[in-house]
């Protein structure tokens, strides 16, 4: 078959695939630069509002958008750190291979209509302080963040970092007026991870198998329940009377578990943990994108629930689309029931020394 010469003169080359021209090994032409294909046919994806660009702040940031959870938008009154940080972490989006957008800002309005909310605005610990010398200032930094949110991003799932936390949850609830299902702390899952941690190592065994379960205010009153804690399946209670471990072993465990964020504080000693509290509160903003239904350990609301009325504490929980969907009204022992107690006064006594602070919130 023999074509005219000039028969195809008309015929433009093809500038939406590049790869067509290539002939023999080498381009014969470059497309042209266009932006019109990415701007009209991006998919939506979630947006995150990260309150507070510091350490846990930043190793969120960056752990959203390798997981691909979202775009994502990092908040923080100090001028250039979210911005520096939102930069760097974009920059490394060519070598871990994610798209996710991320800006940082000092201006609430760029949070506006965030579907995840993760708040970790606040002052840190240092050695020889513990979560409840916070409360004054970090009560302070609540409101304004909970102002913040309502404004601008009312509909979203709020999680909590900021200790004291379960006072703190509480008081961001309040400030923000949004539902009791839509706003949480992240404690639970971080104490569980650290006793699940303890026990693998206890018991040489992968951390796969082992499930471990944390009740309580995120304190030092907290209750990790050696119950419902399995290895394997098999209940703790039940490996000492096996022989895997003893008694003093497992109280040893469980007290090193209630002192987990001191002993970080204490190697560190200019700062506190952010690599696990980060992951534990990813764990609980991709349950919520991703409709995933997992139960797991948080600072709730109780209405009625495990005996409470009006209190944040931690509880079992599902959580899904819809927040905190259902918490879990477990059975507990007398022992575990008497600690639980304890540990939900000590929580009421921070939330009526918040009310102190400011009478707004009496």
């Amino acid at each position: 078959m023999s074509f005219a010469a000039g028969q195809f003169a008309h015929v433009q080359p093809c500038a939406a695939l590049p790869l067509a021209c290539m002939g023999a090994g080498k381009w014969l032409g470059t497309a042209p630069k266009s932006t019109k294909f990415r701007e009209t046919h991006t998919m939506a994806r979630p947006k995150i509002a990260l309150i507070g660009a510091g350490q846990i702040g930043g190793t969120l940031a960056h752990l959203a958008a390798m997981k691909e959870l979202g775009d994502v938008v990092l908040f923080d009154i100090a001028e250039g750190t979210p911005e520096g940080k939102a930069l760097d972490i974009a920059e490394s989006g060519p070598s871990e291979g994610f798209d996710a957008a991320l800006k940082g800002t000092q201006d609430y309005a760029d949070i506006a209509g965030a579907d995840v909310c993760i708040v970790t605005a606040g002052v840190p610990r240092k050695p020889g302080m513990s979560r409840d010398d916070l409360l004054g200032i970090n009560l302070k930094v609540m409101k304004s963040v909970g102002e913040g949110i309502r404004d601008n991003c009312p509909d979203a799932f709020v999680i909590c970092i900021t200790n004291p936390l379960d006072a703190m949850v509480w008081a961001l609830q309040q400030f923000s007026g949004l539902p009791t299902n839509k706003v949480c702390g992240m404690a639970g899952v971080l104490d569980s991870a650290r006793f699940r941690h303890f026990l693998s190592v206890e018991f040489n065994v992968s951390m796969k198998d082992v499930t471990a379960f944390v009740l309580g205010g995120h304190g030092d009153t907290m209750v990790p329940s050696v119950r419902y804690s399995t290895v394997g399946g098999i209940p703790l209670p039940d490996l000492v009377e096996m022989g895997w471990t003893t008694q003093e072993k497992l109280d040893a465990i469980v007290q090193r578990t209630r002192d987990g964020g001191a002993e970080i504080v204490g190697l560190l000693k200019t700062g506190s943990a952010y690599y696990a509290p980060a992951t534990s509160a990813i764990e609980m903003a991709e349950a919520f994108l991703k409709d995933q239904k997992r139960l797991l350990p948080c600072a709730a609301y109780c209405d009625g629930e495990l005996g409470l009325k009006d209190t944040y504490v931690g509880v079992p929980t599902i959580i899904g689309a819809g927040g905190v969907e259902k918490v879990v009204d477990i059975k507990l022992s007398k022992e575990e029931q008497a600690m639980f107690d304890s540990s939900v006064a000590a929580v009421k006594g921070l939330v009526e020394a918040c009310k102190g602070i400011d009478p707004s919130l009496a």
